[in-house]
């Protein structure tokens, strides 16, 4: 039977769709958060610029607040291209160094220390990030590499510890904390619900950290995949420029795409697998129009269920004791008087 999948099957009507959550967003913010406005991180790319746009659409520019929030490794075009966008919105906008705040923190110090057990003579003119195989050259179980770069040096790639692993993550996972901080204090100040700007493949994978930008008041565009936002990136008319940029981290000094980081895949062709898969498509037939031979389109579909499994605790609202009846009724209660 010939295979009758296609990518078209992502495609929306980005107009209506639009309307449709712009029309959730004013109700969200409005009548269920009770706030003011809303605050969200510009990092100048496509989630957050779309998540702005929508958010300008729904509630009015006079209503919207973006946050710049660089630090040491950040790129210059991130904060290029967010100002892009704040002025092509007409937004409020506020300027937050972190730099000085992760210092404090030992962010820096604490991923040397971890790099420094594999690089021993690694220092602060080194720039580094880490990466995972690309899905056709992975034999077996993804591990993670370490790349070092020297001053006026070559780039060198060591095989990650876990030990190591874990202590570079660490560390670097203060960057989208102290970012979601920030938000949350000129949230506090101007009675504003904070947005978050994940996309399905970034919230559904779990690629994101917990209480860091993995927290908010809503995320307007966590349903759609990466390929739906660019068309509605498009009907909003976000700037050509930034639309064209490929998706990055912006979290370690080497540039890194979000592909080597964590999907080791293209977002579209991790788009078409995890749309098949969550209609029960099997991987043989969605290999076409994922650009995969029927192999790799089954070693994508094992990815996606090994990222949900080892991320499902990213989701869980904290836990608590086990409650009796009555604890729970007047909980019940509570939950349900609520508007």
């Amino acid at each position: 039977m010939k295979n009758s999948f296609s990518a078209e099957a992502l495609k929306l009507d980005a107009d209506k769709e639009i309307e449709r959550i712009c029309a959730a967003m004013r109700q969200q913010v409005a009548l269920q958060l009770k706030c003011r406005g809303v605050v969200l991180g510009l990092s100048g790319g496509i989630d957050s610029s779309v998540c702005a746009a929508l958010a300008v659409r729904a509630l009015g520019p006079e209503r919207v607040l973006g946050l710049f929030m660089p630090e040491l490794d950040s790129s210059s075009e991130s904060l290029r291209l967010g100002r892009l966008l704040a002025d092509y919105l007409r937004i409020r906008t506020e300027l937050e160094d972190i730099t000085s705040i992760l210092q404090a923190a030992g962010c820096y110090r604490r991923r040397d220390d971890a790099i420094r057990t594999l690089v021993p003579e690694y220092s602060e003119e080194y720039k580094c990030k880490i990466a995972l195989p690309s899905a056709g050259e992975r034999n077996g179980y993804a591990l993670f590499s370490l790349i070092v770069q020297p001053p006026g040096g070559d780039e060198r790639k060591v095989r990650l510890t876990a030990d190591a692993y874990r202590g570079i993550v660490a560390a670097t996972n203060f960057k989208q904390r102290v970012r979601k901080m920030m938000e949350y204090y000129y949230a506090d100040r101007y009675g504003y619900a904070v947005v978050g700007t994940p996309n399905r493949l970034e919230y559904e994978l779990g690629f994101f950290v917990k209480n860091g930008d993995g927290a908010a008041d809503l995320k307007p565009i966590a349903h759609l995949y990466k390929t739906q936002v660019y068309q509605l990136a498009t009907a909003l008319g976000i700037p050509e420029e930034i639309r064209q940029r490929p998706p990055t981290t912006d979290t370690y000094s080497l540039e890194q795409s979000q592909e080597e980081f964590y999907f080791s895949l293209p977002l579209m062709q991790m788009d078409v697998c995890l749309y098949a898969k969550n209609r029960g498509i099997p991987p043989e037939e969605v290999a076409t129009a994922a650009g995969l031979t029927a192999a790799a389109a089954v070693e994508v579909y094992k990815q996606i269920d090994s990222k949900k499994t080892a991320t499902r605790y990213l989701h869980l609202a904290p836990l608590v004791m086990a409650l009796d009846g009555e604890t729970l009724n007047s909980m019940a209660a509570f939950v349900g008087s609520l508007p």
